[in-house]
């Protein structure tokens, strides 16, 4: 069984003070962290992470002492020039989610890949893990 591990960021002072109405789009951009599919079957678990926008080069997989670590950073800039001004604005936007593994899994054999915005993390299981069909016993 794999076990989520919520990283969240600490809450900034200005959204304990005005609330999260304030500046309700940093806010939202901020803490928003892509929804997470894990499947298990027979041979493997699979972790599945929506993030739409996010390509191969903004996500960073690693696992260290049985604890799987997702994380992805974007910096977008945005400029926009009219006759009277100039406004440029950073947006930065990272999410981290970890996850404990079984014991059950064989860590080096790990596999991550991308596709239409889905980022899949394939985790087999070892051998010995593997759940083997019932096997009928002759009795002689």
């Amino acid at each position: 069984m794999l076990v989520k591990r919520h990283s969240n960021y600490l809450p900034s002072l200005v959204s304990d003070f005005w609330g999260e109405d304030m500046f309700p789009s940093f806010e939202r951009e901020r803490s928003l962290t892509p929804a997470v599919n894990i499947i298990e079957d027979n041979h493997d678990f699979k972790v599945e992470v929506a993030a739409p926008g996010l390509c191969k080069k903004d996500f960073k997989v690693q696992v260290e002492k049985n604890v799987l670590e997702i994380s992805a950073e974007k910096e977008a800039e945005e400029v926009i020039e009219n006759r009277r001004y100039l406004r440029k604005e950073f947006n930065f936007s990272e999410f981290k989610r970890t996850f404990s593994l079984p014991s059950s899994v064989d860590t080096e054999k790990i596999k991550a890949s991308h596709k239409d915005g889905i980022l899949t993390v394939e985790i087999p299981k070892k051998d010995e893990a593997i759940v083997k069909p019932r096997k009928q016993i002759e009795i002689g």
